[in-house]
């Protein structure tokens, strides 16, 4: 059984840059497609960037060019970079790891694809 713990949440103002981690316990991250997501209060938790197990990605709309996902296999950690921030982008956000496979990377995207989850960690930006 894995287990996901999110670090590096916090208050950084607009336009700064910030990093996530998420530690994977249990198992090798290798061999796992991963995804952050966020949710803020009062709305579905919506994705932000999925990655499969050969490395495509898929960025939504709201964070392309800004936010990057990238794997330490060594470290079993994956990380978050999350570059000009912006208010929108304040909300609680999760790690989640998935053994399914999907031919088509969409298939990655909505939360119930992933069986594992981190506990989120919050992330605010101040204008």
């Amino acid at each position: 059984q894995v287990q996901l713990k999110e670090f590096g949440g916090r208050l950084v103002q607009a336009g700064d840059s910030l990093r996530l981690s998420c530690a994977f316990s249990g198992r090798e991250i290798r061999n796992y497609g991963v995804g952050w997501f966020r949710q803020v209060p009062g709305k579905e938790r919506e994705v932000v960037i999925v990655q499969t197990t050969g490395g495509t990605t898929y960025y939504s709309d709201s964070v392309k060019g800004r936010f990057t996902i990238s794997r330490d296999n060594a470290k079993n950690t994956m990380y978050l970079q999350m570059n000009s921030l912006k208010p929108e982008d304040t909300a609680v956000y999760y790690c989640a790891a998935t053994l399914r496979y999907y031919s088509d990377i969409m298939d990655y995207t909505p939360p119930r694809a992933y069986d594992w989850w981190g506990q989120g960690t919050q992330v605010t930006v101040s204008s």
